[in-house]
């Protein structure tokens, strides 16, 4: 952590209390317009953190921190403690005696997990209305609980219902269960089931039991009148090649149009390439006994399979040919992704739109997916129709706005960036008067645990947000910011412009620390100190002690071995990552050896210094030249794919700030074949 945050911890150690000395002397925290700034609650609640396993002692921190800004902190821990065993009452009472507060959404989120797991639904929907903002595994949780008595807003989560691919194993039982609501159609239950036949069979690893999905496909299966058991299942899942040789000899059937598609699936799984001769030979000899749903979900289920292999095999053509072969069936958003990807890759244009167009419409209408309708559609002729919709998505400081800017022949500037750092002088005083900005920003000043302050500081950005309160949460970044908590200023601005575009503050959402070690070491690289800033704002977000799960380290996340070969071919013994000019120096050094690997095309040396040389070598074109933003698309690894994506986003309003703006699309370029 930053030194100007340690040393807040010696201007305030005057004001630390005895651990158990009495209530704390502080108004409640819901009370707008105390200052918490000196609330020493704070103190006790990271020593109570410490020591969160012992019940007896949450029970004393709870007694003295009464009325506090950290109050619910060991109630939540004492509750926690035994979470399972607590009545929905006590959990509810929490939440109100703490309403709008990141723990007691959390408190009541876990709890509804818990009892999801052990089956006792009514708890489950007591607790429901104290959940906001549930993710994947805790919205199963909620489904479970109105599916017991088919209430309606079970429907809610049919979408993570028919998300086939979703691990939690409540989401597992979700999908086991919910087949037998009411409202679930014919139409839903096919879908799912075709779903479930085209999973990985790496699904039904041994090690992986309780995602074994043979008893849900049964299920669903006879729900729809299909006689399928775990016999015939098993038997595909052993052996799907033998599967080919009874349906030559059997006549048609509903049930073998499913179990066809199960096995090729499987097939493909092993070999696309064995896969698509088994369909074409079966196309060929026994068409009469395929139809035409069991045919295009063959080509889709080979289609997919083949993009899997990009990064070993190389793009093809053929996964286009696929897709195409595939159309008449509905998309669910990854399939529909894969389509449009390798479309964009070879500029089968009409497809792009084909494919868009197939996606959901919650996914069609994202940013992304409206950038690259318009390019289909412009380079198929309907230019007006195409600048409408870039004209819509231009609004904002995004990857894909800043691409249809360019489209649209509009410029970056200062001042939509925002300008310089914004004044927040009339908001300054009511960040620590808000109860979350209050905490989250005490937990900073006291180099609490960096779990503690995400949670706080993350749920006070979107209670911010969700008010419309721009000039507290401009206010709150510009804290962090000068406290040197750079990444939390970036997330909070972050946060704001993909929900907003119209709150722009470029100095906090792009800092420039270190601004002279980045240009000077750059330049002395040879490479646009834009890029380098960019590199950094997207690997660390300028903490220079960041360390990843992988040993990556420093401002530009430099891997231990990769420093000592930069230290070797610099003439020079190893420095310390975590030193700020050591870092800047080495990673500027090592981006100019990634340019030089391609030939200055910074879109795959960005996505060369992220996944190394060779897999971003395999995903230059094999003939002719592609667009920079069609290059980045078609990345198969969705981290590469979206960090090189960042990065240029970056890289190109950097270049704004410091006075050497390049449009993102140009900065990009056109790249070109990889000999």
């Amino acid at each position: 952590m930053n030194n100007k945050i340690s040393s807040i911890n010696t201007l305030k150690s005057a004001v630390v209390l005895s651990l158990f000395g009495g209530v704390v002397a502080c108004a409640n925290a819901n009370n707008y317009g105390q200052d918490y700034s000196y609330d020493s609650s704070v103190y006790q609640m990271m020593e109570a953190e410490r020591q969160k396993a012992s019940p007896n002692a949450m029970y004393q921190y709870e007694q003295s921190m009464q009325g506090s800004l950290f109050a619910m902190y060991p109630t939540y821990w004492k509750l926690d403690y035994n979470l399972s065993s607590q009545d929905p009452s006590t959990i509810n009472a929490f939440v109100r005696q703490y309403p709008s507060t990141v723990m007691g959404e959390k408190l009541a989120a876990d709890y509804a997990e818990a009892k999801a797991r052990q089956g006792d639904y009514a708890s489950v929907r007591a607790v429901a209305g104290s959940i906001e903002n549930p993710d994947d595994s805790e919205a199963c949780a909620l489904g479970l609980g109105f599916n017991q008595v088919s209430d309606p807003r079970v429907l809610a989560q049919k979408s993570v219902w028919l998300d086939t691919n979703v691990k939690q194993s409540l989401c597992h039982k979700f999908g086991s269960e919910m087949v037998y609501h009411n409202q679930i159609t014919r139409t839903d239950k096919h879908e799912r089931l075709i779903r479930m036949m085209r999973i990985d069979k790496r699904q039904y690893s041994s090690k992986d039991t309780p995602m074994d999905k043979t008893n849900d496909i049964v299920t669903l299966a006879r729900s729809l009148g299909l006689p399928i058991d775990y016999g015939t299942i098993s038997s595909i899942r052993s052996n799907p090649n033998g599967f080919f040789g009874q349906f030559a000899s059997q006549g048609y059937s509903d049930t073998n149009q499913y179990l066809y598609v199960y096995a090729i699936s499987l097939l493909a799984q092993n070999s696309y390439w064995s896969a698509i001769q088994q369909l074409e030979y079966d196309l060929r000899a026994n068409g009469n006994k395929l139809s035409d749903m069991a045919r295009r979900y063959a080509y889709r289920s080979i289609a997919v399979k083949r993009m899997n292999m990009n990064t070993d095999d190389g793009f093809s053509m053929d996964a286009v040919n696929w897709f195409r072969n595939s159309l008449g069936e509905p998309f669910n958003f990854e399939e529909a992704e894969d389509y449009a990807q390798a479309s964009i890759y070879f500029s089968q244009w009409a497809d792009v739109v084909q494919a868009v167009r197939a996606m959901p419409q919650a996914n069609a209408n994202e940013k992304q997916w409206q950038y690259w309708l318009a390019r289909g559609l412009e380079q198929t002729g309907k230019q007006g129709e195409a600048r409408q919709i870039y004209a819509n998505i231009a609004n904002g400081l995004g990857y894909y706005s800043l691409l249809a800017r360019d489209r649209l022949g509009q410029a970056l500037t200062l001042n939509d960036l925002g300008g310089g750092m914004p004044d927040v002088s009339r908001d300054a005083h009511r960040v620590m008067q808000d109860q979350h900005f209050a905490r989250a920003i005490l937990l900073i000043q006291n180099n609490a645990s960096y779990d503690s302050i995400g949670r706080e500081w993350n749920w006070a950005v979107r209670e911010a947000v969700k008010k419309g309160d721009t000039g507290l949460l401009l206010a709150a970044a510009k804290k962090a910011h000068d406290l040197g908590v750079y990444h939390r200023s970036i997330y909070a601005m972050d946060y704001a412009n993909e929900r907003n575009p119209n709150i722009r503050a470029g100095a906090l959402s792009h800092p420039m620390p270190y601004r002279d070690a980045f240009v000077r070491y750059a330049h002395n690289a040879g490479i646009d100190p834009a890029w380098a800033l960019g590199i950094a704002h997207k690997e660390s977000r300028f903490q220079p002690n960041a360390r990843s799960h992988v040993g990556a380290g420093g401002l530009m996340q430099i891997m231990p071995n990769t420093a000592k070969v930069i230290a070797r071919d610099m003439g020079e013994s190893l420095g310390s990552m975590s030193n700020a000019d050591t870092n800047i120096r080495y990673g500027t050094w090592y981006l100019s050896m990634k340019a030089r690997d391609f030939n200055g095309q910074l879109a795959p040396a960005t996505a060369g210094y992220n996944a190394g040389t060779t897999p971003a070598r395999k995903w230059l074109p094999k003939h002719g030249s592609m667009a920079g933003d069609q290059y980045v698309e078609a990345i198969p690894y969705f981290e590469t794919r979206d960090y090189v994506k960042q990065v240029m986003t970056n890289a190109t309003i950097y270049g704004v700030l410091l006075g050497n703006y390049t449009p993102i699309s140009q900065r990009m370029g056109t790249v070109s074949p990889s000999w």
